[in-house]
């Protein structure tokens, strides 16, 4: 069994240590599907919720998370972003998709920061269409690839 990098050993939470690693260059991209009614997708694209621009709001709710990573998972470290992309898609029936692209060149990954910003910006959209369609489904979120450090991946 592998050792968890945040426990030591007696199983107690910890900080990683990264005081040691060499800077690198690292990136890395993550997804996330909203399941919605066609008509909130239509408005939602069209801009025409009540609320404003709810791919906007997602997109600069979704950066700003990123930046906060390290204030909102415990053990993250507070790592210097040097950009944060969110970016949509959808099926044109009733499934948004969010992407994000995090970069930092520092000693550990941007993971984290990826993932967070589009489980916020997902968070957003389900705010700001919230009152039309209160059945909407947050699903599949999940790391699409990393680069830099000692492993690179990809989904």
């Amino acid at each position: 069994m592998e050792d968890f990098t945040h426990l030591n050993k007696n199983g107690e939470a910890i900080m990683v240590d990264v005081g040691e690693k060499k800077i690198t260059e690292r990136t890395a991209r993550a997804f996330a599907k909203l399941k919605m009614k066609a008509e909130t997708l239509e408005r939602l694209l069209s801009s025409e919720l009540k609320k404003g621009d709810g791919l906007a709001a997602a997109r600069i709710a979704g950066i700003m998370a990123a930046k906060k990573t390290s204030e909102l998972i415990p053990l993250c470290h507070n790592i210097p972003v040097d950009s944060v992309e969110i970016s949509f898609d959808n099926n044109g029936k009733d499934e948004l998709y969010i992407y994000s692209l995090a970069k930092c060149s520092y000693k550990t990954g941007i993971e984290m920061e990826a993932l967070t910003a589009v489980s916020v910006a997902a968070l957003t959209v389900y705010d700001m269409c919230k009152a039309i369609d209160r059945g909407m489904k947050i699903e599949d979120v999940h790391l699409l690839e990393k680069t830099g450090g000692k492993s690179d991946y990809k989904a």
